[in-house]
């Protein structure tokens, strides 16, 4: 069941599935709140969601205007839901003026309370927090028994989708233990706490939707952990700076700070050099630029273009940089799936001068550091792009590491960047084992393995299997299958390293 929601998960750019699943969340509710079950009408949330979401969209277009900035629509629309579900909703007209208040700080924080064109707080904490001291405090209303299945159920889908489990766990095992221990401590009742927690706060609704927002969270995942258990801990309500007690809002615009300080702080304006085109399908774009830019091989970067519009899959893409460290220029591989998005159309019609905005550096897919390790990589189709910039980094720092990387490919054209790997195994030894699952590949001209990685395979090219780690990239089918390859042939769970190519990355 799982491989078959992943499947459809995958087709949906990260940006819009938040949409979707925000959207069905408020949808879920307005369905309630007609039945009854909800203290707000079905008619005062579904009227409230729509306003705050239209004052969001216009405040952003305005501010965007004003700063010369690229826009979201998405993001705008996200925020508007996400306030319908923690700000009361409107019971009159007269409650409008203060719902489009909370809508224009939210997209205000945006731009404003942002450096070098990146903001550093969750617009809709933000905005609540700071109306907090006129009056208009967050209810958190989402909060309830009634809505804790929609929003478990489908903040687990958002979760499961941009693979942030780690963070998501961190801050509920965080909040729990602490909040419990407490409890208990003081001769509280445990149970109490989890009641009101679970059914009375919005705790799911923050894990889940708030705490994810990616250009807030941490770029690698042992800072992401460390990010939810701070935002874990302000959450608490015994916990409180001076006289100011703990808020949700609070716990995440401090989590927020936490993550400004540890995270790369670069926004690059790229100038594309040329595309080359690799096979009938996939192609490198190589970009200049005029900034330095330092990033570890096997990290990424989200992508940005202005051309894109709304009615298509968004205008922002996660891409693996192909290239070195140490190289001049910096490259991305795509492949060009049909249907191709407009997104990836808007690129293969980018000529020589064009720009593109490039940020949010993430990513701990990268080599030991520990030099004397034995590795294996498996890579399956466009997955080979963090591979080709980790061999070609170790080629340029004349870096000799056991490596063995085993690449697979759909088709003959899948395989490349073989003068990359030819190179390393003539200077460092690394040896490359291809395979194509084409059973027809012979008969183009191919005399390499044909059929998939197989466990056969792994031990015969590499007999020292046991003593490496391993990293696996590719589909989340591909990597998921090669990942309970490994674990059945002995590989400790702690030796595999994965990074799955989906609407995410």
């Amino acid at each position: 069941m799982f491989n078959s929601i992943d499947r459809i998960l995958n087709k949906i750019p990260m940006y819009r599935i938040t949409l979707y699943i925000v959207a069905l969340i408020w949808l879920a509710a307005v369905g309630l709140g007609f039945l009854g079950i909800l203290p707000y009408s079905g008619m005062s949330i579904a009227l409230s969601g729509i306003f705050l979401m239209l004052v969001s969209w216009l405040a952003n277009e305005i501010f965007a205007w004003a700063f010369n900035a690229s826009v979201n629509h998405e993001s705008a629309y996200i925020t508007g839901l996400i306030l319908a579900l923690i700000v009361s909703p409107a019971v009159s007209v007269t409650d409008l003026p203060l719902l489009a208040t909370v809508a224009i700080i939210a997209m205000a924080s945006k731009y404003i309370l942002a450096i070098h064109n990146k903001h550093l707080f969750n617009p809709a904490a933000v905005a609540v927090f700071i109306t907090g001291f006129i009056g208009i405090s967050a209810s958190w209303w989402i909060g309830t028994g009634a809505m804790l299945p929609f929003v478990a159920i489908l903040g687990y889908l958002l979760v499961r989708k941009i693979n942030r489990t780690d963070m998501v766990l961190s801050f509920i095992l965080t909040a729990l233990v602490i909040g419990i221990s407490y409890d208990l401590v003081n001769g509280l009742s445990a149970v109490m706490f989890l009641q009101q927690t679970l059914l009375s706060s919005g705790f799911v609704f923050l894990a889940t939707v708030m705490l994810t927002e990616p250009l807030t969270t941490p770029p690698t995942r042992t800072l992401r952990i460390i990010y939810g258990s701070i935002v874990a801990f302000f959450f608490l309500p015994f916990v409180h700076i001076g006289s100011i007690y703990a808020a949700p809002e609070l716990a995440l615009i401090l989590g927020n700070i936490f993550v400004y300080i540890v995270s790369p702080k670069q926004k690059l304006v790229l100038t594309l050099k040329k595309k080359i085109r690799l096979s009938e399908d996939l192609y490198d774009f190589i970009f200049e630029t005029d900034q330095k830019f330092k990033f570890r091989a096997g990290q990424y970067l989200e992508w940005t273009l202005h051309n894109v519009s709304f009615n298509t899959k968004g205008n922002r893409r996660y891409f693996t940089i192909a290239s070195s460290p140490r190289e001049k220029e910096i490259r991305v591989g795509i492949r060009l799936q049909d249907p191709i998005s407009e997104f990836k159309k808007e690129m293969l019609s980018m000529k020589a001068g064009d720009k593109i905005i490039a940020a949010q550096l993430s990513g701990d897919f990268v080599l030991p550091k520990n030099k004397s390790k034995k590795l294996a990589f498996i890579a399956g189709g466009i997955g080979i792009t963090p591979f080709r910039s980790m061999i070609k980094n170790l080629v340029d720092r004349n870096d000799h590491r056991p490596v063995t990387l085993f690449f697979s490919g759909a088709s003959v054209g899948d395989i490349i960047y073989t003068d990359v790997f030819e190179d390393a195994r003539k200077k460092l030894g690394v040896k490359t084992v291809y395979t194509v699952t084409d059973k027809n590949a012979e008969a183009k001209g191919w005399g390499g393995n044909i059929g998939r990685i197989t466990k056969e395979m792994i031990k015969e090219v590499m007999p020292d299997y046991r003593e490496r780690q391993f990293y696996i990239s590719g589909s989340q089918a591909l990597v998921s299958g090669m990942k309970q390859m490994l674990l059945d042939l002995g590989i400790k769970k702690s030796n595999i390293k994965t990074d799955y190519f989906s609407g995410f990355i």
